[in-house]
C-alpha cells in the first residue's frame, strides 16, 4: 500500500477552512485525505427570515414587477422564496418572477427554479456571470427592468454595466455577511499562519477571503499574512470572483477548472504533495511536509519546535545550519540556545532515527545528505 493510499494525499499538511456556509463538508472532505484541519469562519450570514434588507428589496421586486431576474445560486433563489413565504409573500414572488424572463446561471439554479414550478429561457455554458452580461448587453437592456439575485460576493462592474447600458436594476440581497460572532478562531488561525503552522487556504467566497484580511489588518497582523503567502502558503479559491479581494493584495491564488468543493479539494490533493521537499536522506526517502514527514512512506509527526528546526535544515540539505540559525526559527526561544538542543532531541524521536540529523562538534547540525548531491 503506497502512503498515500494509507494516510491520503494531504496527509502532513495543515489547511485552514474559513468557510461559513458548508464548512463541514468542506473541513470533512479535507480531513479524509489526511489533512489537519483548522476551523476558522470568517465571517457569519444573516438569517434571511431575519433580514430586513431582503425583505425590502422583495416589496420593491413585487411592486415594480421586473421584466427580467437573473438567478445566481440554488440556495440562494430556495433560502428567498422560504422567506418570503414566512412573510406571506411567497405565492405573489413566484407569480411576479412567473411572468418575467428567468436567467439562470448554472444547472443546480435550473433546477431550483424547476422544482418551484418556474423555467428558465436560458443558461450560459460557462457558469459564468461575464457570459450572462455580455448576453445581455448584446440583446439591449436599455429601459428593461432587471432584478439580480445577489449572492454574498461581488458582482463586480456586472450591476453597474447593466445600468450604464439604461436598465434599471434591482439587487436582491438573497444573504449577506457579517464579521463572526466568535473571533477567537480566526484570530488562532491568524496566530497559526504567523508562526507559519499552514500550508494552505482554500476560499469558497470573495467574503470570507475579504474578511480574513481585515481581521489580519485589525491585529496588526497583515504584513505577516502576506509574507506566509509569498514564502509559499498556498491560496486556492473555488472561482476567479472568490479571488479578487487577494489579488488586489497582490497574493498569487490556484483555481479548478470547475468551481465547486470537489474540484477545489482535487486541486490542493495535487498542488501540496508537489510542493513538498523530497530528499535522500541516509538511505531513506524522506519528503518534509507541512508538519510532518513521510519517511520511506511511513508519516512522522514532530512537535511544532522540532519541525521548525526540520524545516530549516531540509532548505540546506547536507549542509551544516549553525545553532544561532536554528534558534531564530523557534518563536520565543530568546538567546538559550538549549532550546535548539531540547527541540533536535525531540526531533530526532520524532524520526526514530537518530544518525538521520547528524551533529557537527561546535558547528551545528546537518541532514545526512551529501552536500553535493544536494546541491
Amino acid at each position: 500500500m503506497s502512503s498515500e493510499q494509507q494516510y491520503g494525499p494531504l496527509a502532513g499538511f495543515t489547511v485552514g477552512v474559513t468557510a461559513a456556509r458548508r464548512a463541514g463538508e468542506l473541513g470533512a472532505l479535507l480531513e479524509r485525505r489526511g489533512a489537519q484541519v483548522l476551523h476558522a469562519p470568517a465571517l457569519r450570514t444573516v438569517p434571511l427570515a431575519d433580514d430586513s434588507e431582503l425583505l425590502d428589496a422583495t416589496r420593491r421586486l413585487l411592486a415594480s414587477r421586473p421584466d427580467l431576474v437573473v438567478v445566481t445560486t440554488a440556495i440562494g433563489f430556495r433560502g428567498w422564496v422560504e422567506a418570503a413565504r414566512g412573510w406571506g409573500l411567497g405565492e405573489e414572488l413566484l407569480t411576479v418572477l412567473g411572468g418575467a424572463r428567468l436567467l439562470a446561471r448554472g444547472p443546480k439554479v435550473k433546477g431550483a427554479l424547476r422544482a418551484a414550478g418556474l423555467s428558465e429561457e436560458w443558461s450560459p455554458v460557462s457558469e459564468s456571470m461575464a457570459e450572462v452580461l455580455d448576453r445581455l448587453l448584446t440583446e439591449g437592456v436599455e429601459g428593461r427592468r432587471i432584478a439580480v439575485q445577489l449572492h454574498g460576493e461581488p458582482l463586480t462592474g456586472f450591476l453597474e454595466a447593466l445600468r450604464e447600458a439604461g436598465a434599471e436594476v434591482v439587487g436582491v440581497p438573497v444573504y449577506r455577511w457579517l464579521p463572526p460572532e466568535d473571533l477567537a478562531p480566526v484570530d488562532r488561525l491568524l496566530d497559526a499562519i504567523v508562526a507559519g503552522a499552514v500550508d494552505a487556504l482554500p476560499f469558497t467566497s470573495a467574503p470570507a477571503a475579504a474578511s480574513l484580511l481585515s481581521r489580519a489588518e485589525a491585529r496588526g497582523q497583515l504584513p505577516a499574512l502576506l509574507a506566509a503567502f509569498r514564502d509559499g502558503m498556498l491560496a486556492a479559491c473555488v472561482g476567479p470572483v472568490t479571488a479578487l479581494p487577494l489579488q488586489a493584495h497582490g497574493i498569487a491564488t490556484v483555481q479548478p477548472e470547475r468551481f465547486r468543493l470537489g474540484p477545489l479539494v482535487q486541486l490542493l490533493c495535487r498542488e501540496l504533495p508537489s510542493r513538498a521537499r523530497v530528499l535522500d536522506v541516509s538511505g531513506k526517502r524522506f519528503e518534509v511536509r507541512g508538519s510532518g514527514v513521510l519517511l520511506d512512506g511511513e508519516l512522522r509527526v514532530p512537535p511544532p519546535a522540532a519541525m521548525a528546526l526540520l524545516r530549516v535544515l531540509a532548505r540546506r540539505p547536507g549542509w551544516v545550519v549553525s545553532r544561532a540559525d536554528l534558534l531564530r526559527s523557534l518563536p520565543g526561544s530568546g538567546t538559550d540556545e538549549h532550546a535548539v538542543e531540547t527541540a533536535m532531541a525531540r526531533l530526532r524521536g520524532a524520526l526514530g532515527d537518530p544518525e538521520l540529523v547528524q551533529t557537527v562538534v561546535k558547528r551545528g547540525y546537518r541532514l545526512a545528505v551529501d552536500p553535493v548531491a544536494a546541491g
